[in-house]
């Protein structure tokens, strides 16, 4: 009685951090550039002893992320940018480069090309992209690079990763990782596009629906065990008096 209450314990447990990821995904489904997330789920098989039964409980052993393209949408804006393909634009951060798939960026005060958040991205040479005020006419091409009524200016910095399972997630839509980058050569940068949140909300809504379900089917389940047990107690002391 005590394996069957601890294993729908363990389920619990489970659905709760798997209902919290479902909501987060929800909540960023109007993000630009976000990704979605899967709990990754494992069994655990414990056995109580020499010669015992094998006791299965659920475990959540970490959160993957859907990398998929979300859809790319026209916006008009000089500064908005999306990437077509696998790659990343590189920020900086007081905390160190940052990587992120949304493109939505503006001039600061000084001229510079930032994250709506202020944070400069940098070009393939590793430094801030600045403007002066003089430059008008700011067309970027498929490769990313910039060109003004000045000329060309510089080439926005994509990059790549080797595995991008390995990307954390960071503050304001980044992501940092340890994994060397490489130059996301087969990347396309779009010019007056953004690109959305690849979640599909309904699926989200339905996967919570469910994920409730089965949280309120294993509660029944602790409930009813406990029934039994204070129903036996009762029932011993009876006898016993």
């Amino acid at each position: 009685m005590e394996n069957s209450v601890l294993i729908n314990l363990s389920r619990q447990t489970v659905m709760q951090r798997y209902m919290d990821v479902i909501a987060n995904n929800i909540a960023n489904a109007s993000t630009a550039g976000y990704k979605g997330e899967q709990l990754l789920f494992a069994e655990y098989v414990s056995r109580s002893g020499p010669g015992g039964r094998p006791t299965s409980f659920v475990q959540d052993i970490g959160v993957v992320r859907d990398y998929r393209e979300g859809a790319i949408t026209k916006t008009g804006g000089t500064l908005d940018l999306s990437i077509q393909g696998k790659g990343w634009f590189v920020i900086d951060t007081p905390e160190g480069h940052r990587y992120t798939r949304d493109g939505h960026f503006r001039l600061n005060e000084k001229g510079r090309l930032t994250t709506v958040n202020g944070d400069p991205v940098l070009n393939s040479d590793g430094a801030p992209i600045q403007f002066t005020p003089g430059e008008t006419n700011i067309e970027i091409t498929s490769d990313g690079t910039i060109h003004t009524s000045l000329g060309r200016k510089a080439r926005i910095n994509i990059v790549t990763f080797e595995d991008e399972q390995k990307l954390n997630k960071a503050s304001g839509n980044l992501y940092t990782t340890d994994s060397p980058t490489k130059p996301a050569l087969k990347a396309r940068v779009l010019q007056g596009m953004i690109e959305g949140s690849n979640v599909e909300p309904i699926i989200q809504i339905t996967r919570m629906i469910e994920a409730m379900r089965s949280f309120q089917g294993a509660q029944r389940f602790i409930r009813s065990e406990d029934d039994l047990q204070i129903r036996a107690i009762r029932t011993l002391a009876d006898q016993g008096t």
